[in-house]
């Protein structure tokens, strides 16, 4: 039986590991602990889910009491990102299983702490990149191990944010690189550990450009110059793009979708934090992470990757080809069909040999968030590792490293216009 405390009550937490483990997966798994700052959080998790209602509840300097006395061999950390690292270690020095959700932590060198760490604990990470999943990225992963397009030479990777999606780091603790990392870390170690996982190669060097366009008080978009305002109670909603898009002038709320929101995570969650508002003004002065990235990384076997990814367009999803020796695969996803304004085409992976004609495929698809992804991670986690899988796909502490170096070393190069070697940032993953 796995005895699981949950650090950090977000509504991730709650929706993607707590209400699954309680609800499908309890015969396995039982929920001993809940930790977070924030009263209110714990009163809100009992209420969404009334299993809950008995299980102690702890604040974050209570952690090795909670350990002590509900007996967990398990942790969920789902706090806020720079929270991770303080769990992570804590855990393993206590010999524990670690699930945490991505980006495993904050900064590269904290995770080669938790690689080192892991080493000499009997304990274990596992990262929760969920992404993975996705019925189409198991397929690609597939076309690649049958070596259909050979040695991976090259990989372009476009990605897409939308302004309903895009706007939401910036009206979330998210927009502060103190909390998260950047969006560079805090989303886009989704994509590099895609790529990484793909090809099965390690980053070497990083080139990359980032700017601040859409967001912030310099926007073009920005009603006013001003700093404190709310989406709920903005004098200033009519005059403000990304609110009249998305949300109603008179009731406030949105009919729009988001495998990565609840519908109320912003303008219908303000009352559910002490202290903290998920509706923060997408202009604020402190704003000053960057909402576009275009990179160019090196790999450690000579595939080269072109990457880019926008927080501010008029749809989401991704386009991608994956070169190789013998061949080239390419898809294009439009998420999130619902707040898509034109007709979209089936999702389905072409494939190019070198020398031949094209092959379309038709992918079997899975119920579930995230491309059918999270169902199937779930049951990695909750129920062990499927045995009859033919690839490793749950990720641990070192894919999480490699991701997050990723991440930093492209903030880095664009603030500093230089080149980034991946072992400047990580230097023990070399020793």
């Amino acid at each position: 039986m796995n005895r699981i405390a949950v650090c950090g009550l977000s509504n991730r937490s709650m929706g993607m590991f707590i209400e699954p483990c309680v609800k499908k997966y309890s015969l396995e798994n039982k929920v001993v602990g809940l930790l977070d700052m924030d009263e209110k959080r714990v009163a809100i998790t009992k209420r969404r889910i009334p299993e809950l209602t008995d299980v102690a509840s702890y604040n974050p300097d209570q952690f090795h009491q909670m350990i002590d006395e509900t007996e967990a061999n398990t942790i969920i950390v789902t706090g806020r990102d720079d929270t991770h690292i303080f769990y992570i270690l804590e855990g393993l020095k206590r010999d524990l299983t670690v699930i945490t959700e991505k980006p495993m932590v904050t900064t590269a060198s904290d995770a080669a702490e938790v690689v080192e760490a892991e080493k000499n604990s009997n304990g274990k990470v596992i990262v929760a990149f969920n992404y993975r999943y996705n019925a189409f990225h198991r397929k690609i992963k597939e076309i690649i191990l049958e070596g259909k397009i050979g040695r991976v030479t090259s990989i372009d990777l476009n990605w897409y944010i939308d302004t309903y999606h895009g706007a939401s780091y910036f009206k979330r603790w998210n927009r502060m690189r103190e909390f998260s990392g950047g969006l560079s870390i805090h989303k886009s170690t989704h994509h590099f550990d895609l790529i990484n996982w793909w090809v099965d190669q390690n980053p070497e060097q990083v080139f990359a450009f980032g700017a601040l366009n859409y967001y912030g008080p310099e926007s073009e978009h920005n009603p006013s110059k001003q700093n404190g305002r709310h989406c709920v109670i903005c004098s200033e909603q009519l005059d403000c793009d990304y609110y009249s898009r998305w949300f109603s002038r008179t009731s406030g709320t949105t009919t729009a979708k988001d495998d990565h929101l609840q519908e109320n995570s912003f303008e219908g969650a303000y009352n559910d934090y002490t202290n903290y508002r998920p509706d923060q003004c997408i202009f604020d002065e402190e704003i000053k992470i960057e909402d576009t990235y275009t990179a160019t990384v090196k790999y450690d076997k000579g595939a080269l990757l072109s990457y880019s990814i926008n927080f501010s367009l008029p749809y989401e999803g991704y386009r991608l080809a994956i070169n190789g020796t013998k061949g080239r695969i390419e898809t294009t996803e439009f998420h999130e069909p619902s707040r898509v304004t034109f007709p979209i085409p089936e999702q389905t992976i072409d494939y190019f040999p070198l020398f031949g004609g094209k092959e379309t495929i038709h992918v079997v698809q899975t119920e579930g968030t995230h491309g059918g992804g999270d169902p199937l991670i779930q049951e990695d986690i909750f129920l062990g590792e499927n045995p009859k899988r033919d690839f490793d796909i749950l990720a641990g502490a070192e894919a999480g490293v490699w991701s997050i170096a990723t991440g930093e070393a492209v903030w880095k190069s664009a603030k500093e216009n230089r080149p980034y070697n991946i072992k400047e940032l990580v230097p023990q993953m070399y020793e």
